[in-house]
C-alpha cells in the first residue's frame, strides 16, 4: 500500500497523496470522502486502502493474453446474436440494422452502415417547444416535390405542371418563389409561376424530353439535407428528470446537422463512425466504437463483456490516427509476422509475396508459434529455466 496522508479540517478529509490510482478514481474518493458526514482518518483509510486493493486486483498481470481473452469474450456471446433487425432505442417508426450484422459492420469498419441514422439533441426552447423543433426538423428532413404538391404532365402542350400545397409551404417555411427558383437552377429551364401555380416545360418540343424533366424535378431537394429522407421527433424523459424533444432521423449527414441552428452537438451523435471521425476527430470515433458495440451487445442482452475487452478492440482500430478494420484488409492483414497473416486468409499469397521479398519471421507471437509447435511466449511461456550443475570446486555452473 502506498503511503497515504491526510488532512483533517473542518471535518474534511482530502487524500493528499496516493500514486497509485488513477486521477479520476482519485477524484471519486475524494466525492466519497467529502459526502460522509463526520468521516474520520480511520474511515479515510480504510477507504482508500479498499479502493486501491480493488484497483490493484482488476489490473492485468504481466504476460497476460488480453488480445486472446478480449478476441473469446466478444467472440463467444457473439454466437448468440440472431440476424434480425430491431427497432431503435423504442422508435417503432425507425428500424436500425442490431445484432451480428451490426456488430460486423463495426469491426470491418464499413464506410456506409446498412441503415444510417443520427439521434439529434437539441438546445435551449427547441428541445420544450414543439414548433420550434419542427422548424429544426424541416432544416434537416429532405423536402422533395411531391411532399409539396402534385405533379402532372400537359402532353398537349409539353408542359410540367406543378400545383403547390398553400399549408405544406407554410409549415416548412417555403415560399412558392423559392420553389420555381430552385426548379430553374437545378433544371436549367425557364418557369411561370402563378401562386402556387409553377409551369415549365423542355426547349423543344421532345415527349423524352418532358419525362426527362419530371424524373429529375423528383430528384430534387428543395429544403433540408438530401441524405435524410425522415425525420421522427419524439418527447423523452432525460436523466435530470426533465423532458426534451429527440429526434431520430433515416440517413445521415453528421457534419450538416451539426451547424443547424438549434441543434446541440455536444450530445447529438450518428451510428457511422466514419463520419464522427471525419467531424470530431479519432477519440470521437474511438469513443463511439465502444458505444456501438456494447449497444449492440446489450440490445440483445449480453450486457455482461468486460467493457475493457471493447475498448481494446476500438484502440487496436484507432491507435495509428485512422480507422482500420479488423480483417485481411486492416489489422490481420498488417501483422508483422508472415505465418500470423497467412494463418488468417488468402494463405497461399501471403506465402508467395513474403518468399519474393525475403521477409523473416522472428516468431513473437502466438499465432506462429503454435504453427511451428513452439511454446507460446506468454505466461510461463515466456520463463526461461537453466538448470546449474556443480564443478568439482564446489561452484555452481551454468
Amino acid at each position: 500500500m502506498t503511503e497515504v496522508t491526510y488532512d483533517v479540517d473542518d471535518d474534511t478529509i482530502a487524500v493528499v497523496e496516493d500514486t497509485n490510482l488513477p486521477r479520476r478514481l482519485k477524484d471519486d474518493v475524494y466525492a466519497e470522502l467529502e459526502g460522509r458526514e463526520g468521516a474520520t482518518v480511520e474511515d479515510a483509510d480504510e477507504l482508500a486502502k479498499a479502493v486501491e486493493t480493488r484497483y490493484l486486483g482488476t489490473r492485468v498481470d504481466p504476460l497476460d493474453p488480453v488480445g486472446t481473452v478480449s478476441a473469446q469474450s466478444i467472440g463467444e456471446p457473439g454466437t448468440q446474436l440472431t440476424m434480425n433487425t430491431f427497432h431503435y432505442a423504442g422508435v417503432a417508426e425507425i428500424d436500425v440494422t442490431q445484432g451480428l450484422p451490426r456488430l460486423i459492420e463495426l469491426v470491418d469498419a464499413r464506410k456506409t452502415p446498412d441503415t444510417p441514422m443520427m439521434t439529434v439533441h437539441l438546445e435551449d426552447e427547441y428541445a420544450t417547444e414543439r414548433e420550434k423543433a419542427h422548424e429544426v426538423v424541416w432544416n434537416i428532413e429532405a423536402t422533395k416535390i411531391l411532399a409539396l404538391g402534385d405533379v402532372s404532365t400537359n402532353v398537349a402542350d409539353m408542359r410540367v405542371q406543378i400545383s403547390l400545397n398553400r399549408d405544406t409551404l407554410e409549415e416548412r417555411m417555403i415560399t412558392s418563389e423559392e420553389v420555381a427558383e430552385i426548379i430553374e437552377d437545378n433544371l436549367g429551364v425557364k418557369t411561370v409561376q402563378k401562386g402556387t401555380e409553377i409551369q415549365f416545360g423542355p426547349e423543344e418540343p421532345s415527349y423524352r424530353d418532358l419525362l426527362q424533366l419530371v424524373e429529375e424535378l423528383r430528384d430534387i431537394t428543395f429544403k433540408g439535407i438530401e441524405e435524410v429522407s425522415r425525420v421522427v421527433i419524439r418527447r423523452e424523459e432525460m436523466s435530470d428528470d426533465t423532458e426534451e424533444f429527440v429526434l431520430y432521423t433515416e440517413g445521415s449527414a453528421f457534419g450538416d446537422v451539426l451547424e443547424i441552428e438549434g441543434v446541440d452537438a455536444s450530445r447529438t451523435t450518428c451510428n457511422n463512425i466514419h463520419e464522427i471521425h471525419r467531424n470530431l476527430g479519432i477519440e470521437a470515433a474511438r469513443e463511439a466504437i465502444i458505444e456501438e458495440t456494447n449497444n449492440t451487445l446489450a440490445e440483445q442482452g449480453l450486457d455482461d463483456v468486460n467493457v475493457r475487452h471493447l475498448m481494446l478492440v476500438a484502440d487496436m482500430m484507432t491507435n495509428n490516427g485512422e480507422i482500420e478494420s479488423i480483417g485481411r484488409h486492416g489489422i490481420s492483414g498488417s501483422k508483422q509476422s508472415v505465418l500470423a497473416r497467412a494463418a488468417f486468409e488468402v494463405t497461399v499469397n501471403h506465402l508467395l509475396n513474403a518468399a519474393i521479398h525475403g521477409e523473416i519471421d522472428e516468431l513473437d507471437g502466438v499465432t506462429e508459434n503454435v504453427i511451428v509447435g513452439k511454446p507460446i511466449k506468454l505466461g510461463t511461456g515466456d520463463v526461461d529455466l537453466r538448470m546449474g550443475s556443480t564443478t568439482s570446486s564446489g561452484r555452481q555452473a551454468e
